[in-house]
């Protein structure tokens, strides 16, 4: 499987590293960090044919331009381990978006995940998941308390990443505008 990601510039990324190390020197929450680059996904694929997901992607981020996200607060996906994320606000942009990667995407690949759909989906950024546990989520929830979680990320870019090993890392990258 891999993801269609935007991977997020500083200092978005730095203050959201600072708190995914700050949670693992607290908590020792470290399986968030199996994708060390922030991000945002748009959907989790199985391409059958992946030159032309990458073209596609491609010429998407050719025709888009850089614009702002914005995120507030903080938000937790219930569970056997429950995954806390700071929660990305939805816009008409990052809507046409994310509706033009699955338009590439859902002929393209032989399975794609139901929670990007777009009346599911969910954009946010993961601060923890899989090593969490329900007796950790209060502890972890008033540490996170005092921070701060209004952030602008600059969406700039499609990213492809892919398993290797424990992590995902970057297959591709195409920069907004054309860009790289």
């Amino acid at each position: 499987m891999l993801a269609i990601t935007s991977l997020l510039p500083s200092p978005a990324s730095d203050h959201i590293n600072a708190l995914i190390k700050s949670l693992e020197t607290e908590f020792g929450l470290t399986d968030v960090q199996a994708t060390p680059e922030p991000h945002l996904t748009y959907q989790i694929v199985e391409p059958a044919n992946l030159e032309m997901l990458k073209a596609g992607l491609r010429e998407i981020a050719a025709t888009s331009q850089p614009f702002i996200a914005h995120t507030t607060g903080l938000g937790m996906f219930p569970g056997e381990r429950p995954v806390i994320h700071i929660p990305v606000l939805r816009s008409d942009y990052l809507n046409q978006l994310h509706h033009r990667i699955l338009e590439i995407a859902a002929p393209l690949c032989s399975r794609t995940d139901k929670f990007s759909a777009p009346d599911l989906w969910l954009p946010h950024v993961s601060l923890a998941l899989h090593d969490t546990t329900p007796e950790l989520l209060g502890p972890v929830l008033q540490f996170l308390n005092n921070q701060t979680f209004n952030l602008e990320l600059e969406i700039s870019n499609l990213a492809i990443l892919r398993p290797e090993g424990d992590m995902f890392v970057r297959e591709d990258v195409f920069e907004f505008g054309g860009r790289g």
